[in-house]
């Protein structure tokens, strides 16, 4: 029997209610504007990025030496298609055009959409390489890891790694949003949020990796390793006469080469240097730099332990 939907007299009111708050909820809307880039677009190009970088280990069986020029080929091809369409939304809306562009604006953005899209993809090789050098740093770094393929098969770190390379790349070409999408995505599929923005070298190791944090404006070197929960971000917001946030300066700290980061330690500050071949131990909060080659520990707690039969 269908269900009877009694009082939908009362939707058209609840309609004129909600769209009336468009009009006093500020800017948590977007109409009349040029169109945005659509998540589920930004989610399938970068699942497509995933299989090229990795070819055969993800959604294509059987890549032989002898097809997979024509296998890559098609991805390229349909990547350029959408990359060309979400960069030109993206731009426009980086312009701060609130406005639907002009035929002449609107052919200026496709032209410079399609000239960063064909920049960006000549770029894949060199994050592959990169990102086999991560690969390598997480096989090396873990004594539990059994091979390379169980590396990119298995390990939420190298997912993360992977999509902010990809995104740092769109965001040293100044597209917007778009980086920022890519990496909340990967933010909410492993636990890990790095920032597009933020600098970081090669052999990059994360191990297990949930709830790592890494700001806009921080700077590592290679060989670095952090375990999960850790922090690099910014000791406070400055803000200027007018009360405004301070933007474009550096708030996140600088990470040497070769130090490891254990795990729920908290680095803070645009000035905190962590030397290269430093340790920071596990719960360590820090607000300033260190020298080479420390070791820097909270010291041990002291504990007690008491028999499960004694009262």
């Amino acid at each position: 029997m269908l269900p009877v939907f009694e009082n939908k007299s009362q939707l058209p009111n609840i309609t004129e209610q909600i769209v009336a708050s468009y009009k006093e909820g500020g800017s948590t809307h977007h109409l009349d504007h040029c169109p945005l880039p659509r998540y589920s677009s930004v989610v399938e190009v970068i699942e497509d990025l995933k299989e090229i970088l990795y070819p055969g280990y993800r959604n294509r069986d059987c890549l032989r030496s002898s097809n997979v020029v024509y296998h890559v080929g098609g991805i390229v091809d349909r990547l350029y298609e959408r990359l060309v369409v979400l960069c030109e939304r993206a731009i426009c809306h980086g312009q701060n055009d609130n406005n639907v562009c002009t035929l002449e604006k609107r052919s200026a953005i496709e032209q410079t959409a399609q000239q960063k899209t064909l920049a960006f993809l000549q770029l894949i090789p060199g994050i592959r390489q990169a990102l086999a050098k991560d690969v390598e740093a997480a096989y090396a770094g873990d004594p539990a890891c059994t091979s390379l393929d169980e590396v990119i098969f298995c390990y939420p770190g190298l997912e993360a790694i992977t999509v902010y390379r990809l995104a740092h790349a769109l965001d040293e070409l100044k597209i917007p949003m778009i980086p920022r999408m890519m990496t909340e995505w990967a933010h909410s599929k492993t636990g890990i949020d790095i920032h597009p923005g933020a600098t970081i070298g090669e052999y990059f190791f994360i191990d297990h990796g949930t709830g790592i944090v890494i700001g806009g404006t921080a700077v590592l070197g290679n060989w670095v390793k952090l375990y999960q929960g850790v922090t690099l971000g910014a000791v406070s917001f400055p803000k200027d006469e007018a009360g405004e946030l301070v933007r474009n300066t550096k708030r996140h700290p600088t990470i040497e080469d070769n130090v490891v980061i254990y795990a729920n330690a908290t680095i803070l500050g645009g000035k905190t240097v962590i030397g290269k071949d430093s340790v920071i131990g596990s719960s360590v909060w820090l607000t300033s730099s260190v020298p080479a080659g420390t070791t820097v520990t909270i010291e041990k707690p002291g504990l007690k332990i008491r028999n499960s039969t004694e009262h």
